[in-house]
């Protein structure tokens, strides 16, 4: 007797979410009924469904975002009627009306916790990794991040010619909250003069002084990539200066809370440095588009391996990537646990010798 199960994306979308999907219908075709849920956990817990055929898998492998539509609800703290409801055993229900098997969840580092509290509920489990960001915890890589990586560079790259055209510093706001692993990729891979990201605290007077190095050798322009989670040295209390209200020249829009630290970045760079400074936010564009080949291939793997888990009866794991196979990782050693990129990493000493400043010391 066929197996029955679910699958739900969850969180933001990113590339390689379709092939995730397209693998587990296709390697579990003829060991399972698969369904999937509308719009990640609100649609499990409102039981809104599309059957995952043949028909529905054809053509999805180079799609961008998901099929099935994604949200970034929780299952114990769902808006519903203008309050918060805990909604754990609604979706228990469902999962029981449906008689599944397994329920598998791709998403990001809160959807492994989210899935942590339905595996707590007594459900078959099973999660894959996913975030342009790259900080979900013990797997070596999630897809969604080899095509962000590739969109930033590129960006970075043609922001080169502007930057030299007119000897401007050009601050480039790469995605990552928490972790820099997406701005320290690009700002390497596309020759950023100064990366500043969330693990290594700035000091805008080093950056100031590395714009202003390179000035004296000659160069016209500075190409700084912004992790959107970078923050500074927290100076002394008693030296924390008294902020003014001034009109920015950098962007014309009502920056929200990140944004605006960037934008203040900006503008102290060119106080500091003399030079025009501009700064450009790539922001979704970096979840959008066809996934790379890499993403391709690493959902395609992930989601095939899912389906020999379930048959083995394997549950309550994430299956996270190990080189050029897989593990399975109890959710509870998973949730909660954040990638930060190591201060000893090859990237931060790659781009310390090549010259690159962090925000901490002087290029040397």
């Amino acid at each position: 007797m066929k197996k029955s199960i679910g699958v739900l994306t969850s969180g933001g979308d990113c590339p390689g979410l379709n092939a995730a999907i397209r693998a587990i219908g296709k390697a579990g075709r003829n060991r399972a009924n698969i369904i999937g849920f509308l719009d990640g956990f609100r649609g499990l817990m409102q039981d809104r469904t599309m059957r995952l055929d043949d028909a529905s898998l054809s053509n999805i492998l180079t799609l961008g975002g998901t099929i099935l539509g994604t949200s970034r609800d929780k299952p114990h703290r769902m808006p519903i009627g203008g309050e918060v409801r805990d909604m754990t055993d609604a979706m228990v229900e469902v999962y029981n009306h449906h008689h599944l098997d397994a329920l598998i969840c791709l998403g990001g580092g809160g959807t492994q916790k989210n899935a942590l509290r339905l595996k707590e509920k007594g459900l078959n489990i099973i999660t894959l990794p996913k975030t342009i960001d790259n900080d979900v915890g013990l797997t070596d890589v999630t897809f969604g991040f080899d095509t962000a990586l590739e969109i930033a560079t590129d960006a970075i790259d043609r922001l080169h010619s502007t930057a030299t055209s007119h000897s401007r510093n050009i601050v480039v706001e790469i995605m990552g909250h928490k972790a820099g692993w997406l701005a320290l990729g690009a700002g390497v891979a596309g020759g950023a003069d100064i990366i500043l990201i969330p693990e290594i605290p700035y000091d805008i007077q080093q950056v100031a002084a590395a714009i202003n190095r390179r000035q004296r050798d000659g160069k016209r322009f500075s190409i700084i990539a912004v992790a959107e989670g970078a923050t500074p040295i927290a100076p002394p209390e008693e030296e924390k200066p008294v902020k003014k209200k001034k009109k920015s020249r950098a962007v014309e829009i009502a920056p929200s809370a990140h944004v605006g630290h960037t934008l203040e970045l900006t503008n102290q760079l060119e106080h500091l440095t003399g030079l025009e400074s501009r700064l450009t936010i790539l922001g979704h564009l970096q979840r959008g588009g066809s996934p790379s080949a890499a993403d391709r291939l690493l959902a395609t793997r992930l989601g095939a391996a899912c389906m020999d888990l379930i048959e083995d009866g394997v549950f309550g794991v994430m299956v996270a990537a190990r080189g050029e196979t897989y593990a399975a990782v109890p959710l509870e050693e998973v949730a909660g646990v954040r990638k930060n990129v190591p201060l000893d990493h090859d990237w931060i000493k790659a781009a310390r010798k090549v010259g690159t400043c962090l925000g901490d010391a002087p290029m040397e």
